[in-house]
């Protein structure tokens, strides 16, 4: 696999939405049971290997969650960089310089030949959180705001606003509540 270095919101968004597979997260439970789900969510990340993804490949992405997710909540971001750096070890070789298909010189990290999917996952997480780290700053790792949501994520939203690990989900429904309490607030006592 190669990853490239100046697409870190690839990677983040990976991150974000391996860990909100989570059973912490996810009151219905775990997004990822199976081999099945997996291939489902390395297909919706353009993510490609020429083997489907095994029983094992699914005990290491939950192991893989974890890191992620201890990264994401960390307190600074020497500490968020120091988890990152010990995901990238696990396959990540030398960056290269390689042309892109437009022509432009661009920077990517390959990963190590037969590298398990969870490591080269673990390498494109951490190509994302180190980019978030360099080019937003920290605070941009935060815990979702929907009243007893467990999720964490890193926003990369231009604004820096984002308030929802999953904003289809925890965002719906806090304004499905408010709405609810507004229609509630003024409808006519009957």
């Amino acid at each position: 696999m190669q990853i490239p270095v100046d697409d870190y919101a690839w990677g983040v968004a990976v991150a974000n939405d391996l860990v909100a597979t989570s059973p912490t997260v996810r009151a219905g439970g775990d997004a990822l049971p199976d081999p099945i789900a997996l291939a489902d969510f390395l297909a919706e990340h353009r993510l490609r290997r020429d083997d489907p993804p095994t029983d094992e490949d699914v005990r290491q992405v939950h192991l893989l969650r974890r890191e992620v997710r201890g990264i994401i909540e960390t307190e600074t971001g020497e500490q968020a960089v120091a988890g990152a750096t010990v995901l990238i070890r696990r396959a990540g070789l030398s960056p290269t310089l390689e042309r892109a298909d437009e022509g432009r010189w661009e920077w990517r990290v390959p990963t190590a030949p037969g590298a398990c999917l969870a490591d080269e996952l673990a390498v494109l997480v951490a190509v994302g959180v180190l980019g978030v780290v360099r080019t937003l700053g920290h605070e941009r790792f935060r815990p979702c705001a929907a009243p007893g949501c467990r999720g964490v994520f890193a926003d990369i939203s231009r604004a820096g606003r984002r308030r929802y690990c999953t904003p289809g989900l925890c965002g719906n429904r806090v304004n499905v509540a408010n709405h609810r309490a507004r229609q509630r607030e003024w409808s006519p006592i009957r």
